[in-house]
């Protein structure tokens, strides 16, 4: 007999407590169920059922293996979904939330592209800068960035981009140029109170890292308010290449402190738990990194000339 039915047999004769339960479930006979079930203690030689009159129950052996049967049997139907979900043709709608500046910038111009390949498909759009349930708010991907907190959830990395300080032309000189990140303190320093640690800013130099706390006039937990800010001169800022790049080209703000790295900025996809990805969540994924680390995990300087 197929070993693999019989092990189905099996789990859902276990899970419904009797043969006769567990046969109409599958459609087949009580007799036919016994014997799948002859043919498993048979081909284990141990007994998977403990038989009375009235009451069916399992053994200990038994217990063990419908765990591990139930996982197997698990893995396949994983294995043949995801089969059938690289056949199978993209269409319905796909929710994505996002932070209000790359949502608006990077993620929409990635969902428009993607959307031009799938024309069965349409996006609905969430840009808010606080996390929302996913499952609660129906989002089937989340755009989070910074390090994740909480480890349980499901998450794939798609980019990092690089960090650097900036402030206005005005600014700088009104103010002077910082030659090193102990120059900070005697800045105006405008803080993203969104991003742990909010006041404190950390730079990789020759002998390692070095934290400077920083304190400004300007406090905002959104990226286009602190590069707002900038812009009017009312301080330095650290920001996401991505976010100030056209401002620098334009000659609105002004790298400084360029000898000094700050920790990157990684960007990641985050997802319900579920035991299997659609298929437009999955395709989404993938193209949505790719997209992301031709604009997006390049150096400052690689950073400005490629992105179109």
């Amino acid at each position: 007999m197929d070993k693999l039915t019989s092990m189905k047999v099996f789990e859902r004769v276990a899970k419904a407590g009797s043969f006769v339960g567990g046969a109409r479930e599958l459609g087949i006979s009580r007799a036919m169920a016994t014997k799948h079930i002859m043919h498993l203690e048979a081909d284990l030689r141990t007994r998977l059922f403990n038989r009375t009159t009235r009451s069916l129950s399992l053994t200990d052996m038994g217990a063990a293996y419908l765990e591990r049967c139930s996982q197997v049997l698990l893995d396949i139907d994983d294995m043949e979904t995801v089969i059938t979900h690289l056949q199978t043709e993209l269409r319905g709608t796909l929710k994505i939330s996002a932070p209000p500046v790359i949502g608006a910038t990077h993620i929409t111009r990635a969902v428009a592209e993607f959307l031009k390949l799938y024309p069965d498909l349409t996006v609905e759009m969430v840009l808010q800068s606080s996390h929302s349930d996913l499952i609660d708010d129906g989002i089937d991907i989340a755009i989070y960035l910074g390090d994740l907190d909480d480890t349980s959830m499901v998450a794939r990395k798609l980019a990092s981009s690089s960090m650097i300080v900036c402030g206005s032309p005005d600014y700088l000189a009104q103010h002077g140029i910082p030659q090193k990140p102990e120059d900070l303190v005697n800045h105006s320093c405008i803080v993203n109170w969104a991003s742990a640690p909010q006041d404190k800013w950390k730079f990789k130099t020759e002998t390692g890292y070095t934290t400077i706390n920083v304190a400004g006039r300007m406090q905002s937990n959104v990226a286009e308010a602190n590069r707002v800010a900038a812009l009017n001169g009312l301080g330095l800022v650290v920001m996401a290449t991505y976010v100030v790049r056209r401002d620098i080209e334009k000659g609105k703000l002004q790298t400084v402190l360029e000898n000094y790295a700050l920790p990157p900025l990684d960007i990641h996809a985050v997802y319900p738990h579920r035991k299997y990805l659609s298929a437009k969540v999955r395709c989404f994924l993938d193209f949505l990194q790719k997209w992301l680390e031709t604009r997006v995990s390049i150096s400052w300087t690689r950073d400005i000339q490629t992105d179109k």
